[in-house]
């Protein structure tokens, strides 16, 4: 892995698989050497799902329990991440979710808070932005 690609996450699947501003932008970032993913959402109606998505997106170790302490864990410790300036997650397709469940919604609001705090103030911050777009 790169210092540019954290872990599999295209820039174009946050797109919806097409070019446009959120690819240029993740591209832009990754250009000043931090690592970006992108976290799609769209369909994803369950925790189950919602944890399968981070698996893939994040590409997490074979370790991660697929519930909301493993992916804290994988958040805030990244040693199995490759080195990198700063990381940068971006979420799209979140909506549907966050209608569907919005309990386990506020959780993995709550985890990604938490893990963006975690690495506040250090050598390599962790970002994790939602993008605003239509929903289905």
């Amino acid at each position: 892995m790169t210092t540019g690609d954290w872990a599999g996450g295209d820039p174009a699947a946050a797109d919806g698989g097409s070019p446009g501003a959120l690819a240029g932008v993740l591209g832009a970032v990754r250009g000043t050497g931090w690592s970006t993913v992108a976290l799609e959402l769209g369909g994803v109606r369950d925790k189950d799902a919602f944890m399968e998505r981070c698996a893939t997106a994040f590409a997490l170790p074979g370790w991660f329990g697929r519930n909301w302490d493993a992916l804290a864990d994988c958040l805030t410790d990244l040693s199995w991440q490759g080195p990198a300036q700063g990381r940068l997650v971006a979420v799209t397709g979140w909506q549907e979710y966050a209608r569907a469940a919005p309990g386990d919604w506020e959780i993995a609001q709550d985890v990604f808070a938490a893990a963006v705090e975690h690495w506040r103030d250090t050598d390599t911050a962790l970002e994790i932005v939602l993008a605003l777009g239509p929903s289905d």
